[in-house]
């Protein structure tokens, strides 16, 4: 029984003992198995990976690391003296370049120091920092610091665009190409120069890039000169510049410093001397301090630049092929060198006559407001200045014309307009306010040999703004009486026959519904020359030149080629030559055109920049002139003449002539023309002249059109500030006079025919001499003479035509007229009278035969004239009427 037993139990052990045998061979096998199924995958994933690592490498960014340098760049303009006028920025642009032997050694080593402790010994990534960042991001240790060497950071600005990256694949994609890029990079470039770019790259709060900008903003100083407080001010502000920033966020700031001159003692690069006297350094004052001076001169563009930057885009439109975003994104952040041709003493003496406030009688002020209310049933309404004048209209306050005599006149109109409007539930929204100086002024100087401008002024008043209106360039107004040369005068002489003395008729004068007047109360003058029509801005005579002799089509073809860009296809009609235009002119483009008559008839196309180059140095653009010849030399030395007559005081050959139009413009020693122009309501006012240097247009006038009335500065003001400017600009220069070209030849003509001068008729005009030597070009001196001017035989008594019965008789000097003019002019005072009313049949005693059977028949005298009537031209040469006794 007991060997049974253990039988049994042996059996049962063996038993046991082949089912372990078989679970651990099962279980070996299913360990082995899962050993090579982790291998190959790990195998698999680690191809995988290095698959995907090497793909994110193939695809890094293919740059020439070598040429790795910081980009958006500001721009810089300079006047023509080479002196700086304004640095373009826009965000992310404020940047300009230091050289490696400008940084401070504090600096270098400040920056090393604390963002890459490393950086002279690692190839351009440093493991240990990676494992720490990684370790610190593991571990929740945010004081772990970083893993990015300067390398890395140099690579992050230039290429990847700061790392803006939304998703972790797309940083650990960028990471993983900034990597294999830092080593590249580092094998390319020299440390110092790797530094170097990164110092211009860096973001440092405020809008101001790298360290040389940063010390210029901050510090007021260049950045060769920062002490070690400053240097250290500076790197603590890159890890984040909005909270670190010295000016707003001065504690953490000072924080910062605190940690990096620690680093810096740690490393040995200062002493603990050196560290207790940077902290005990008051840093953060002399930022206040300079960030408040710089606030008080920061000021907006020049309305020099205003316009330099729409001719700088056009220029790179038109030139390099450009597109508007292109070339803006090159002017404000490619770091472009611009050079101008503002001179800046004739700038500054612009500025000052145009804001002095002596040279206008008027300081008043016209608003543009807005008023955003929510209305108690929701509804949300605009209001604007329109609303407040139409409150006045509706009151029946026929005195109000826009303008305020003082800034409290203009609040408490608003208060009374808000009062009446305002209700209760009503809340507003948001409210503005922009007061402007009326009158206003712009003012335009330019070199008419060279096309170049000189200065410029926009308008009358504290610039506020950037970009804003300019009156000089981008204001189009009614350029009145300036268009009469432009228009109807140049086309006349210089291609439709006229001269200097070529005359019409000034009288009555209609086209269609419209009839013409003179701006004058002398009445009309008859028979006025084109030299007349320039000096004394006669309009019956420029409206006759341009339909009788030019054509509007003509005369709005010559203002094209004068540079006139605004004329429209309604423009086609007499106004024309008065300057009524559908859309008006700019001060800048009239300008130019009376320039081209300075510059002997060639325009040249203004130009506010001599040329552009690049960030590295390089020619970009170079701004040759552009221009065409638009008049002979003669016509326009013979237009200059005129409008340098019209200068000097005179009054026109009449009876009761008007005076020249421009004597409040002359300049005292100096040799000057011009035309001034006023509109029929007195909106505009301009006068536009030259010197044999220089050639300046002013306009005058209220922003939204109210005449220039008394109260409104009146319509002189303008010609007097054009004098000042021009005499203060021409201080010191000689007078070489206006020359006069070989094309041009003299001749004496008799004023009231334009045609050679009758000695003995001529002469004896009633009012004086008419005879007087004009300028003509060769060629075109008239060789006909005086038919205006006749004798004729009169009663001695009477002095009018004889009859048969007067007993003594004389000759005098008459007008003869035009047929079919209207109205009375000074001309016509002096026409052949009518027949003596003293010696008739009834008044004398005659012997009985001598008396005619018809006197009033005879063949001898003509039946058509009676008193004041005028004959037609005489017959026979020299002016005497053929017939007498």
């Amino acid at each position: 029984m007991n060997y049974g037993k253990q039988a049994t139990e042996r059996k049962i052990r063996s038993a046991n003992s082949k089912a372990r045998k078989y679970t651990t061979k099962v279980f070996l096998a299913f360990i082995k198995s899962l050993f090579v199924l982790c291998l190959f995958g790990g195998i698999v994933t680690a191809s995988v990976l290095i698959g995907m690592v090497k793909g994110i490498i193939d695809n890094a960014p293919d740059v020439d690391i070598s040429t790795i340098v910081p980009n958006e760049y500001a721009s810089t303009v300079y006047d023509s003296a080479g002196n700086v006028t304004e640095t373009l920025v826009t965000a992310g642009s404020n940047r300009e370049e230091a050289t490696y032997e400008e940084l401070p050694k504090n600096l270098i080593n400040a920056f090393v120091s604390y963002e890459d402790s490393r950086y002279w010994e690692h190839n351009g990534i440093d493991l240990r920092s990676i494992l720490r960042a990684a370790r610190g991001v593991l571990t929740g240790d945010s004081s772990a610091g970083g893993g990015s060497t300067i390398t890395q950071q140099l690579i992050k600005n230039s290429v990847f665009g700061g790392g803006m990256e939304k998703s972790f694949g797309e940083r650990l994609e960028r990471k993983l190409q900034e990597w294999f890029l830092a080593v590249k990079l580092d094998g390319a470039m020299s440390k110092e120069q790797i530094l170097t770019n990164y110092l211009n790259t860096i973001n440092l709060g405020n809008n101001t890039l790298g360290v040389k900008v940063a010390a210029k903003r901050y510090f007021n100083k260049d950045v060769k000169d920062l002490t070690l407080s400053e240097c250290t001010v500076l790197a603590g502000i890159t890890q984040n510049p909005s909270k670190f920033n010295p000016i707003t966020g001065q504690k953490s700031n000072a924080a910062k410093q605190k940690v990096i001159l620690q680093y810096m003692l740690d490393q040995g690069y200062i002493t603990k001397e050196e560290e207790e006297l940077a902290l005990s350094d008051d840093v953060y004052s002399r930022i206040q301090n300079v960030d408040m001076a710089a606030k008080e001169i920061s000021t907006p563009y020049s309305y020099f630049t205003d316009e330099l930057v729409e001719q700088v885009i056009t220029a790179m439109k038109t030139q390099l092929g450009y597109t508007e975003t292109q070339a803006h994104n090159m002017l404000y952040s490619g770091g472009l060198s611009i050079y101008t041709t503002q001179d800046p003493g004739i700038q500054s003496i612009v500025d000052e006559e145009i804001n002095n406030p002596d040279n206008y009688s008027a300081a008043r002020y016209s608003i543009e407001y807005r008023l955003s209310v929510t209305h108690k049933n929701g509804t949300t309404t605009h209001y604007s200045e329109k609303n407040i004048h139409n409150y006045h209209r509706e009151n029946v306050d026929s005195g109000f014309d826009g303008l305020y005599n003082t800034e409290q006149e203009i609040q408490a109109d608003i208060d009374g307009y808000k009062a009446e409007l305002i209700k209760d539930g009503d809340t507003i929204l948001g409210e503005s306010l922009h007061k402007t100086l009326e009158p206003q002024a712009s003012f335009v100087i330019m070199d008419q040999r060279t096309g170049e401008v000189k200065a410029i002024s926009g308008g009358r008043g504290q610039k506020t703004a950037s970009l804003t209106l300019n009156r000089a360039t981008n204001t189009f107004r009614q350029p009145g009486s300036t268009f009469k040369v432009l228009t109807a005068f140049a086309p006349a002489i210089d291609t439709s026959g006229a001269t200097l003395g070529t005359v019409y008729y000034d009288s009555v004068y209609r086209v269609g519904k419209k009839t013409f007047s003179n701006w004058y109360s002398s009445g009309y003058q008859g028979y006025s020359s084109i030299r007349d029509g320039i000096v004394y801005s006669m309009n019956i005579v420029a409206v006759r030149c341009l339909m009788e002799t030019v054509t509007p089509q003509l005369g709005v073809e010559y203002a094209k080629n004068f540079g006139i860009s605004s004329l429209t296809d309604t423009d086609y009609n007499p106004a024309l030559a008065l300057g009524g235009i559908t859309k008006g002119v700019s001060n800048l483009e009239l300008t130019g055109a009376f320039a081209t008559i300075a510059n002997g008839g060639v325009y040249t196309k203004p130009v506010f920049f001599t040329k552009i180059l690049d960030h590295d140095g390089n020619v970009l653009i170079e701004n040759k002139p552009d221009t065409h010849r638009v008049l002979k030399d003669s016509t326009a030395f013979l237009l200059t003449d005129a409008m340098a007559d019209s200068m000097k005081s005179s009054r026109k050959f009449s009876s009761n002539g008007p005076s020249s139009t421009s004597t409040a413009a002359s300049i005292p020693g100096m040799s000057a023309a011009g035309k001034s122009g006023t509109t029929t309501a007195n909106n505009d006012i301009w006068f536009v002249g030259y010197t044999p240097y220089y050639t300046a247009g002013i306009w005058g006038g209220c922003d939204d059109n109210q005449k220039l009335t008394k109260q409104n500065g009146g319509t002189s003001f303008h010609k007097a500030i054009w004098r000042k400017i021009m005499t203060r600009v021409h201080q010191g220069m000689s007078d070489p006079g206006f020359a006069v070209p070989d094309s041009i030849e003299t001749a004496q003509i008799c004023r009231k025919s334009g045609k050679l001068a009758v000695k003995g008729v001529c002469t004896e005009d009633p009012r004086g001499n008419p005879v007087y030597t004009e300028y003509f070009a060769k060629g075109t001196v008239p060789t006909d003479v005086c038919n205006n001017h006749v004798r004729a035989t009169v009663c001695a008594t009477s002095h009018k035509l004889p009859t048969p019965y007067c007993p003594e008789r004389t000759t005098a000097v008459f007008m003869v007229l035009p047929a079919g003019e209207e109205g009375t002019t000074d001309d016509s005072k002096y026409a052949m009278p009518g027949y003596c009313t003293i010696h008739t049949a009834n008044s004398i005693i005659i012997p009985p035969g001598n008396v005619p059977d018809n006197p009033g028949a005879s063949e001898d005298i003509p039946q058509q004239y009676g008193p004041g009537a005028a004959p037609q031209a005489p017959q026979s040469p020299g002016g005497f009427w053929p017939w007498g006794y």
